[in-house]
């Protein structure tokens, strides 16, 4: 063998490797431009969310001394008060409690409202309609609720009204800092979550197979029941979240429409953290974050929809 062949022997690996490390850095080039976008989201992701909650966990098993200082003694105290005193656990439940009879209310009013606009309005009329329900996004959510209590107040619009036709005689304070205004006002305020993920449902539903139902034998109900439910239950459930979940943290309509005998769960952690005790906080807003991942999985199990024609 001469020593032309020793050398050219010697270099076809080297050339080989030399281009699978190329091969290798253009993958990863590519790789990474296609993740540059992602990356400000990420960011974002990181230092607004993971990290703050990372800090928040961290507190959680801390402890505040008379000082209103945190000290670094690891314990599961502010969890265990969470389940051994009463006040936290009936303020949880009333917040379960108002958060699902919100939920219930908007799909029962969202449910027929956009049913019927997409099957019988016209595509102007549903443009029209559509507009006029985000409309109140236009505007500050203060806003709204301060428009609210000039409606519910004592000598709000409402009293003033029902005393102009009789109905009743002296200003009511039913919904005057009361449970029953807030669940109006948050009903007021999620509905058009509701509607707007009912209506991305329904519009692509195909509304011949109620009447095919129907000429088979099925009763309006029964046809409602078992073409037109499981097939926009991906809706039902998608309003479902954009209305539960965020009533989980809500603590700006209980303090200002019903005060503090209205107070849920997002109160009490507020009223911690103005009182600098942020260990007592932070376990709160945990078990309340732990909960609604809970509830997250639950409804992301619940996303399985069937579709009735193959099952059939």
């Amino acid at each position: 063998m001469t020593a032309e062949t020793r050398d050219g022997a010697g270099a076809a690996p080297l050339a080989g490797t030399s281009n699978a490390l190329a091969g290798t850095s253009n993958s990863l080039a590519t790789r990474f431009g296609r993740a540059l976008p992602a990356l400000p989201g990420l960011a974002v992701l990181l230092f607004l969310f993971l990290i703050p909650m990372a800090i928040m966990v961290v507190f959680s098993f801390w402890r505040t001394n008379n000082d209103f200082k945190l000290v670094a003694d690891w314990n599961l105290d502010n969890y265990a008060r969470f389940f051994l005193e009463g006040t936290y656990l009936r303020t949880f439940l009333k917040t379960l409690v108002m958060g699902s009879l919100v939920t219930v209310a908007a799909l029962a009013i969202g449910l027929p409202f956009a049913y019927f606009l997409v099957r019988y309005a016209g595509r102007w009329t549903q443009r029209v309609v559509l507009l006029a329900v985000i409309v109140p996004f236009w505007t500050s959510y203060l806003v709204r609720v301060y428009a609210w209590q000039a409606i519910l107040g004592e000598q709000g619009a409402l009293n003033q009204f029902l005393m102009g036709i009789g109905v009743i005689s002296v200003p009511s304070e039913l919904f005057n800092y009361d449970d029953p205004g807030v669940f109006v006002v948050l009903t007021y305020i999620y509905f058009p979550f509701a509607v707007l993920a009912l209506y991305a449902s329904l519009e692509k539903f195909d509304f011949t197979q109620l009447n095919a139902a129907q000429d088979l034998g099925a009763r309006p109900d029964q046809a409602f029941r078992y073409i037109l439910l499981p097939q926009i239950r991906a809706g039902i459930i998608t309003a479902c979240i954009f209305v539960f979940i965020p009533i989980l943290g809500e603590f700006l309509t209980p303090t200002l429409v019903g005060g503090a005998q209205s107070s849920l769960i997002a109160n009490l952690v507020v009223n911690y953290l103005r009182q600098a005790q942020f260990a007592e906080g932070a376990a709160l807003a945990i078990i309340i974050a732990a909960f609604v991942t809970v509830v997250m999985i639950v409804f992301r199990k619940s996303f399985r929809v069937e579709d009735v024609v193959t099952r059939a």
